[in-house]
């Protein structure tokens, strides 16, 4: 019989946290899904502001339209940060010549 501590959750859900073989690994995971939710958050943001702007606009209340916008300003303005920083990784791993992106044991 086995408990539910000793079942390695990691291979039955294929969670690549479970299989990391060092921090290198974890980082590389943690990287690349945090690009990834800024993404997904982009859009939303930029959806919401969208809606903002145009229920702003239909209605004649100024201040809802430059919520919207400055709603989807900082959802871009956040986006080029993370976009920006992922490329001054490429950067460093290009001219140091290590992989910090994709580790290989």
């Amino acid at each position: 019989m086995h408990y539910l501590t000793q079942v390695n959750i990691g291979s039955i859900f294929h969670s690549p946290f479970g299989q990391t073989k060092g921090l290198a690994d974890f980082v590389s995971v943690v990287l690349f899904n945090a690009v990834a939710l800024a993404g997904v958050i982009l859009f939303l943001l930029l959806v919401v502001g969208g809606i903002m702007m145009i229920s702003g606009a239909g209605s004649g209340d100024k201040e809802s339209v430059a919520r919207g916008k400055k709603a989807a300003t900082s959802a871009l303005i956040g986006f080029l940060i993370i976009f920006v920083s992922y490329w001054i990784i490429v950067i460093v791993q290009t001219v140091f010549g290590f992989n910090i992106l994709n580790p290989t044991p």
